[in-house]
């Protein structure tokens, strides 16, 4: 009896956005919300509990023609995005707490160079090592001060699987579009929980290009650091034929050193007020019960989940509590907070974090209103039941 011959199925074409509902990892969920917002290049290094990211991206990214580079170390993985930034590609990593220390200096440099990265830091009790596969959230001071000097970032800070999706679309179209370094502060109880996750079709996806030259490459002239209305410069990618210089020192609008005092001056304020004077177009935050609420809970990543409970429980028993959740810690939402409390009604905040009071310190600058940190170092999140107590204290 004849063979019949063995049919040839040719492979099935990958998709870069795998539309639908899935049950998934918010480190799964970030990885994807980078490859619908375009990813080109990941270069990073494995640290508990950001590791799955790049385990995700590992298969995800080369199967659709992006490039996946595991470093031999932070300081390696940081350098590489910053270069593969400045030469057109969405770049992107990965870590946590001590990962994101030895990061620090090379994201001044992207700062200072105006490059735009996106960096996911899945916060874990610190420092040091600490404890690496439990929750903190005590980098929240260091996204924003930790390399020297004044400079503009954007941070996002998702409390579910959902959010680490659509924060991360966010971040890329942020960093393109303010060419600064954006940062997504994950938490370990965050980035390894499974929720159901919805992915949208591809054309409902947004998507932010950066601001490009309008001028010819090696015809007309082009200055890459003279900003338009917005203070953001048009940006010309390596290889295209614009005469590009990009250092760490104070530079002119050529991108050639210029050590003056006032150059510097102009030069940092600026990188400052891009992100600044765009901050209503940036900030994102979810509110709950607080119109007219007396007292406001503070609360973000994990922690909002508890406290989102306990709010709830609070209203139950006849108490006037409300929720606000920063989606965006840098920069943060001090307006809306001052809206709140011009309103006459609140009479306190709680700030409950898997710290020692870091956003607690940020929102005492704000007020003279009665703020109650509900603290921890780290190592679990805050339950409901301590919320409440506080609350009802």
């Amino acid at each position: 009896m004849a063979k019949t011959a063995a049919k040839i199925v040719p492979p099935q074409p990958v998709s870069r956005v795998v539309t639908g509902t899935h049950f998934m990892l918010g480190d799964h969920a970030c990885a994807e919300g980078a490859m619908a917002a375009g990813l080109d290049f990941f270069g990073g290094y494995p640290i508990t509990p950001s590791t799955e990211v790049a385990e995700h991206l590992a298969t995800r990214l080369p199967a659709v023609g992006g490039k996946y580079v595991q470093m031999e170390d932070e300081l390696g993985s940081i350098a590489a995005i910053i270069g593969a930034s400045v030469a057109g590609a969405r770049s992107f990593t990965a870590t946590s707490g001590p990962g994101f220390s030895l990061m620090m200096e090379n994201i001044g440099l992207a700062a200072m160079m105006e490059i735009p990265i996106v960096i996911v830091d899945v916060m874990r009790a610190s420092p040091s090592t600490g404890l690496p596969t439990m929750v903190g959230q005590a980098d929240i001071l260091q996204a924003r001060w930790g390399s020297h000097g004044d400079y503009g970032v954007v941070a996002y800070c998702p409390s579910s699987p959902q959010e680490c999706f659509e924060l991360t679309i966010d971040a890329f179209n942020a960093a393109d579009r303010y060419r600064v370094p954006v940062f997504i502060l994950m938490d370990e109880v965050v980035g390894h929980m499974a929720e159901r996750v919805v992915i949208p079709d591809a054309d409902k996806i947004p998507h932010v290009s950066r601001k490009r030259p309008q001028t010819k490459p090696g015809v007309e002239p082009f200055l890459p650091y003279a900003p338009d209305k917005d203070l953001v410069p048009p940006m010309a990618h390596a290889g295209e034929g614009y005469k590009v210089h990009m250092t760490g020192l104070t530079h002119d609008e050529r991108g050639y050193p210029h050590l003056t005092a006032d150059t510097h001056n102009q030069l940092i304020n600026r990188l400052i007020d891009k992100v600044r004077l765009n901050a209503p177009d940036i900030i994102d935050y979810e509110e709950r019960h607080v119109d007219d609420a007396e007292t406001v809970v503070i609360a973000y990543g994990c922690t909002a989940r508890s406290a989102r409970a306990a709010v709830d429980y609070a209203r139950s028993d006849g108490l006037k509590c409300g929720l606000l959740r920063p989606k965006t810690i840098w920069p943060f939402p001090a307006t809306r907070i001052e809206r709140l409390i011009n309103k006459g009604s609140v009479q306190r905040f709680i700030v409950p974090e898997v710290n020692l009071g870091q956003l607690r310190r940020e929102i005492e600058r704000i007020t003279q209103l009665p703020v109650v940190g509900l603290n921890h170092a780290g190592g679990e999140m805050p339950t409901p039941k301590a919320i409440l107590e506080v609350i009802k204290s």
